[in-house]
């Protein structure tokens, strides 16, 4: 017993405790929008994460759908089965947070004896992932991601294969 309270020791001071997640995703999901990130609308979204650079979804949509590049990112018209609708997306960035022990240790010790911390930049650490959130609503501007519209299964079929296309692209 005494031979692991060093291992144990020495595993609770390198250790790092994450509070904050960003979610993963095989491919994508259906949720609304507001759930995953309190600044999007509350509409039922198709999310997924995005791997490429920032704006490349916006020239993607653009050359797509013969768009000026002027970064408009929300009414933006496509027919689906003979009807038009209207798309939306949003760039959002979801953090992994974690609190590094020891470095804060380590810091905390120096400073109960004077000196300057050493490893203040490292007390925390921050990975950020990007996600595309894509609402489409009809000429009413009802929600046609909801599962109670009569056109989501078509609609949901659409944004999975243009996202498809959009990881495709290089």
């Amino acid at each position: 017993m005494k031979t692991l309270l060093p291992l144990f020791v020495f595993l609770m001071i390198s250790s790092c405790i994450p509070f904050k997640i960003a979610p993963q995703f095989d491919s994508d999901k259906v949720m609304l929008a507001k759930k995953f990130k309190k600044k999007l609308p509350k509409k039922y979204a198709l999310i997924f994460e995005d791997p490429k650079e920032e704006n490349v979804f916006y020239d993607f949509i653009g050359r797509k759908y013969q768009l000026d590049y002027d970064h408009n990112n929300t009414d933006i018209p496509v027919a689906i089965n003979g009807r038009i609708y209207f798309m939306s997306f949003y760039e959002t960035e979801k953090t992994t947070r974690t609190i590094n022990l020891f470095p804060i240790l380590l810091d905390g010790y120096l400073m109960s004896k004077g000196q300057e911390p050493w490893l203040q930049d490292m007390e925390f650490s921050r990975e950020g992932h990007w996600y595309l959130a894509l609402i489409v609503t009809d000429i009413n501007g009802e929600d046609c991601i909801s599962p109670k519209s009569a056109y989501r299964k078509e609609v949901l079929q659409y944004l999975r294969s243009l996202r498809i296309e959009y990881l495709q692209t290089s």
